[in-house]
């Protein structure tokens, strides 16, 4: 086993989430550089017959390559514009659906938007392989979304062009009771 740990210090007015989330805010969402830590119990199982040597032209990989792509960091992105994040959810062991609602208030929901981003080639070979429900596939993985941000509807194009990559805008909070809602 390989542990890695990261202890950091921070001022009480910088700790997310903040207390100003409110419904109407926006969810912004940065690519994840494959399955990052999590859904590897499901990843095994589904590619159990496969060498993880072959080489797959969906994904122009080889299967090792794709699946231990180093999980990225994404403090240096979000550093210079932290002061108008109202929250982060880094979308790890649990999806979308367990990941979001962890730094919401109990009186919103997250709607997240499914056709609003790319989904790399990776997670269809996943799903189609293992033969797996498309809720079941973002209850585990991050699906090509790696961080949520959740910003102030007045800011996003402003924070959006403040992050030197590709961004998406993956869905938008509601009045709710603190769950993660999927949206076709």
């Amino acid at each position: 086993d390989v542990a890695g740990t990261i202890v950091g210090v921070l001022e009480r007015d910088d700790i997310l989430p903040r207390a100003n989330i409110k419904a109407g805010d926006v969810l912004i969402g940065l690519k994840s550089s494959g399955p990052h830590t999590n859904g590897y119990s499901l990843i095994r199982k589904v590619f159990a017959d496969t060498s993880l040597d072959t080489f797959i032209p969906k994904i122009n990989s080889t299967l090792a390559d794709a699946l231990l792509a180093p999980h990225r960091a994404y403090y240096s992105i979000l550093y210079p514009f932290l002061s108008e994040v109202k929250a982060l959810a880094h979308i790890t062991g649990g999806g979308f659906i367990e990941n979001i609602p962890r730094v919401l208030p109990d009186d919103l929901d997250a709607n997240i938007q499914l056709h609003s981003w790319p989904i790399p080639p990776l997670w269809n070979l996943i799903q189609q392989t293992g033969n797996i429900a498309s809720d079941e596939m973002y209850r585990v993985f991050n699906m090509g979304i790696g961080m949520a941000i959740v910003v102030d509807k007045a800011n996003v194009v402003e924070i959006q062009k403040l992050i030197p990559e590709e961004t998406f805008i993956i869905g938008e909070l509601i009045e709710g009771e603190k769950k993660t809602r999927l949206i076709a």
